[in-house]
């Protein structure tokens, strides 16, 4: 798998990976699972970093899985050319300066490899009883983050608020939305988006025109605000089994739109049932007894599951609606393997799209 190196551009220094042109990017998403032992995790990060993966995103979320800041501080350590952080962190569970303290201490082991994601709070909050951040809240902590990141003051509820010290140059800050309002605002505010939603390309065009107007309200460059794609995939005779755990969770995330795309109208009773039944301390397992609450056919909607070529096919189209990256979940249960077909489904996926870039 060719790998592209990561370019600068302007906005303070910070380092990322945007492009105007070139091949889309590979992206993964996993936690550091509590059922594997701390070196397993590494050895994974070593495999997908050889194998030309060029991000990993490590998931945050407290009674689901094992800390996701030590799980960055190893793959900090452990690791060279890939780029990591939080898939993502919230400002509920989190003070704004302990994430800035913490993302910081990472760029000091791995210098412009930090990505901060940033999230209103999911499975990370609602355990507690609350609530996700606002928009208000979300546009609020982007911007202090991003100050905090570049060495700047923020005011403070006792005076202002500096680091004692700050990474040159300092992280990006991505915000994850999939609404139009947060949608809106990433374009608005962020450094880049992490869309998620139904694996639908037309869903998606309408998301990254939602990023677009965000931007050009705000007198940006649209091009200047970098695309994550969030994608799950499964692969073989029992992948529609394997996602549902995951589809579940977007199903029930469903349940707050304002406005479902009209090729899922029909499933708005298994989205409701997800919501009625989710289990936030079983999140994204495969075992967990809430993946039930849909169909097969609601699944297949929600991810990419199916033989390799039904998942290439479906990649290829997704790749295709301007998207800088796609990162891929990375299911628990044989992850190593999963890998190895991922990155090998992925060749072919970028091999299509631009033959220049054919391994």
């Amino acid at each position: 798998m060719a790998v592209p190196a990561p370019l600068a551009r302007g906005g303070g220094g910070r380092v990322s990976p945007r492009r105007d042109h070139g091949p889309v990017e590979l992206g993964l998403s996993l936690g550091l699972s509590p059922r594997e032992r701390e070196g397993r995790f590494v050895e994974l990060a070593r495999s997908a970093e050889r194998l030309g993966v060029d991000a990993l995103w490590v998931i945050d979320s407290q009674l689901a899985m094992k800390d996701a800041y030590v799980g960055l501080a190893l793959l900090a350590h452990e690791t060279e050319r890939i780029r990591i952080g939080p898939g993502v962190t919230n400002l509920v569970t989190r003070h704004e300066t302990v994430i800035a303290n913490a993302m910081a201490s990472l760029a000091s082991i791995a210098p412009g490899r930090v990505t901060v994601g940033l999230g209103a709070g999911d499975s990370s909050v609602f355990p507690l009883g609350r609530r996700p951040s606002t928009i208000r809240e979300c546009e609020a902590g982007v911007r202090r983050l991003r100050s905090l990141l570049a060495g700047e003051e923020v005011e403070g509820e006792a005076g202002g608020l500096r680091l004692s010290f700050a990474p040159d140059p300092p992280p990006p800050v991505y915000l994850a939305a999939s609404q139009p309002r947060m949608l809106r605002l990433a374009g608005a505010v962020a450094d880049g988006v992490i869309v998620m939603g139904p694996a639908d390309p037309e869903t998606v065009r309408m998301q990254m025109a939602d990023v677009d107007a965000g931007a050009e309200r705000a007198g940006r460059d649209p091009r200047a605000v970098f695309r994550d794609l969030w994608v799950t995939v499964a692969v073989g005779p029992t992948a529609v089994a394997d996602v549902k755990s995951w589809a579940s969770a977007q199903a029930r995330w469903l349940t707050k739109w304002k406005q479902v795309p009209a090729s899922l109208e029909r499933f708005r009773d298994e989205m409701e049932r997800s919501a009625a039944t989710y289990d936030f301390g079983d999140h994204l397992s495969l075992r967990a007894g809430h993946a039930e609450a849909i169909s097969d056919d609601f699944a297949r909607s929600l991810a990419v599951a199916g033989d390799r070529e039904e998942c290439r096919r479906r990649l290829i189209s997704l790749a295709g609606v301007g998207v800088d990256r796609i990162t891929l979940t990375l299911l628990s249960g044989g992850r190593e393997s999963r890998l190895e077909e991922l990155a090998e489904i992925w060749d072919a996926v970028r091999s299509d799209l631009d033959p220049a870039v054919a391994p």
